[in-house]
């Protein structure tokens, strides 16, 4: 997507804006070309020029198409551990406010997704605005449709944009191009409307005291404060690997179906005859020939070996191997069979424990970012400052269910063993959970208890005074 936007021809800015916004473009053009390409590898369109060996292959076959999936097993396995639950507030009861907030703008759905893109390109951003409806609007944002300017020295985001909206573009190389693109500064919101192909904006004050942006970031060091994509160099060549072997093995099959045939000491008219039907000589189950009149001698028919697509798949189960070790994922997980592939359940925990730790790894830097994400949009639900909310207010956190994704006797199994030690325990709602009860039987379990409890009293009160009347 192509930024229209030109900060020095939009009048009424002020320097801070046009320059944090010239920033913010140069930032976004920059990474797009990048972006693009994880976004290619992430769908599986690799073309088969770009790995061609140009030994083997000639170009002719550039042509054929290879899917891939490892690129978006690389991002969604380890996405699909990361299972974000809500927030709990200080004595582990959920904070109703918060709550409202969650559900009005879908944050446990939106969040699966902005995981996903968090993953794919290295983070991914979180946008708020007030709301009159719902108090606070909370949206998430791609690297493909925002950036950021990192301020060390705070920690945390100096300034960042946001495509909000899109419009079709009169050009004919450009479908669409922003619209509404939002500037997020310390101090306001700046938003920017394209009409008639003229830019004008507003001016939204706030008194948070930071920008209203969020960043969720993956495997950041310091020289990349944003993180690293799941889908780095390295998986990429993988990647290309994977497709140079298996378009090396189809062909190969091609010619192992159709092996390689020759017909020696034929007359010119039989030559034609055999080249204008190869596939009748192919799939014919007799093959008839005159001798040479020209020589006497008999023609020889032969065929040569067929070719071996084994080596193929043993560069296939090199190339899973390297992938797994690269991405933390299983071999399993790469659809390849070898020796590595476990064969018990036991075995399949023991290869999964990398992606577990990366997994509570994700969930640790995302439930920071979510917790920043809560207080503000707590404050801006009440139209407070984040050092005006209360110390109950603040103590929020997000919650994750375990990425190790244990089945239900393990945890039923543990929760009963909890519960025979502390038999309070099994009064809680965490104990229905741990035995395999999601929030709607919960719910409905403990209605009914207390249904059954209220009859229960009933029943003795009114069997206490029919004793009583009897006597």
């Amino acid at each position: 997507m192509t930024l229209s936007i030109v900060p020095g021809s939009i009048r009424g800015l002020t320097p801070l804006e046009a320059n944090a916004l010239q920033d913010l473009i140069g930032i976004y053009e920059a990474h797009q070309s990048k972006n693009s390409e994880k976004d290619r590898y992430y769908n599986g369109n690799i073309k088969l020029s770009e790995v061609n060996l140009a030994i083997a292959l000639p170009d002719s076959f550039n042509r054929l198409q290879i899917g891939c999936a490892w690129g978006a097993k690389c991002v969604d396995v380890l996405a699909a551990r990361s299972m974000f639950d809500g927030f709990v507030g200080l004595n582990g009861e959920n904070v109703t406010d918060l709550d409202r907030i969650a559900a009005d703008n879908q944050l446990i759905a939106e969040y699966m997704k902005a995981c996903r893109d968090e993953l794919k390109y290295g983070c991914a951003f979180a946008t708020l605005s007030a709301d009159p409806d719902i108090g606070c609007k909370i949206r998430f944002h791609s690297p493909r449709t925002a950036a950021a300017r990192w301020d060390g020295n705070l920690g945390r985001i100096a300034y960042g944009m946001a495509i909000i909206d899109t419009a079709p573009d009169n050009r004919p190389d450009v479908m669409w191009s922003p619209s509404v693109i939002n500037l997020y500064l310390d101090d306001r919101v700046v938003v920017f409307t394209r009409e008639n192909q003229q830019w004008g904006f507003q001016r939204y004050p706030h008194k948070m005291g930071r920008p209203l942006m969020e960043p969720m970031i993956w495997n950041a060091t310091s020289a990349k404060p944003f993180g690293r994509s799941r889908i780095k160099e390295p998986v990429r060549r993988l990647i290309q690997g994977y497709v140079r072997t298996v378009a090396n093995a189809s062909i190969g099959l091609e010619f192992a179906t159709a092996p390689q045939k020759y017909l020696l000491g034929v007359t010119d008219d039989q030559y034609d005859a055999v080249i204008d039907h190869k596939f009748r000589q192919y799939v014919g189950s007799i093959i008839a020939s005159t001798p040479n009149p020209e020589t006497g001698s008999n023609p020889v028919f032969g065929q040569l070996p067929q070719g071996n697509i084994e080596p193929h798949v043993q560069m296939l189960r090199l190339l899973a191997t390297q992938f797994s070790a690269a991405t933390g994922l299983t071999v399993t997980d790469t659809g390849v069979v070898n020796d590595a592939n476990p064969t018990s359940s036991d075995a399949i925990l023991a290869q999964s424990q990398t992606l577990v730790a990366m997994a509570e790894q994700l969930n640790a830097g995302n439930g920071n970012a979510l917790r920043t994400i809560a207080l503000m949009a707590l404050a801006i639900s009440t139209n407070r400052r984040l050092d005006e909310l209360s110390d109950e207010e603040r103590a929020v956190i997000a919650h994750f269910k375990n990425p190790a994704m244990p089945s239900v006797s393990v945890t039923a199994d543990a929760a009963i063993k909890i519960a025979s030690s502390r038999p309070a325990f099994a009064e809680t709602d965490t104990f229905l959970e741990m035995i395999g009860f999601d929030q709607a039987d919960i719910r409905r379990i403990k209605a009914q208890e207390t249904k059954a409890r209220g009859l229960m009293t009933l029943t003795e009160e009114f069997g206490n005074d029919n004793a009583v009347s009897v006597e």
